[in-house]
């Protein structure tokens, strides 16, 4: 068995998936939002202009303060959009897939049985170092 071969398969296999598909979809409704797009553009300039004026040598603090407070509220306005709403649930579900796989192929290294490796509990982050254990 080719072991490359097979990660191409899997690869092709998550393109089929319907997180896959939902994701490239959000994704896309994404760059299709003309609000959304804005907001996203002035959220970037106000960055800028906050790191502008953080490197300044004589930074105006509350021009800092000012700014913060538009980035947070541009962010706010950011993620409650209807389409990043959507592709955020999109993209938990996709990462939520792909850390079972790699958790599969972590497992599957380190000598466990492939077909006993169960789907990591919600709020698992993978690593095994800082856990009170799941197995």
């Amino acid at each position: 068995m080719d072991v490359i071969a097979t990660a191409r398969e899997l690869g092709k296999a998550i393109q089929q998936d319907e997180r896959f598909i939902r994701m490239m979809a959000a994704q896309q409704a994404n760059d299709e939002d003309e609000q959304l797009q804005k907001l996203i553009g002035d959220f970037n300039l106000k960055r800028v202009d906050l790191n502008s004026e953080i490197n300044k040598t004589e930074r105006d603090q509350e021009k800092v303060a000012k700014l913060n407070e538009e980035i947070k509220n541009l962010y706010n306005e950011i993620m409650v959009n209807p389409s990043m709403a959507a592709f955020n649930t999109a993209k938990n579900e996709m990462d939520a897939m792909v850390e079972y796989i790699m958790e599969i192929l972590r497992g599957s290294i380190s000598g466990d049985n492939p077909d006993l490796i169960q789907e990591p509990q919600a709020g698992c982050s993978g690593s095994c170092s800082t856990c009170g254990g799941c197995h």
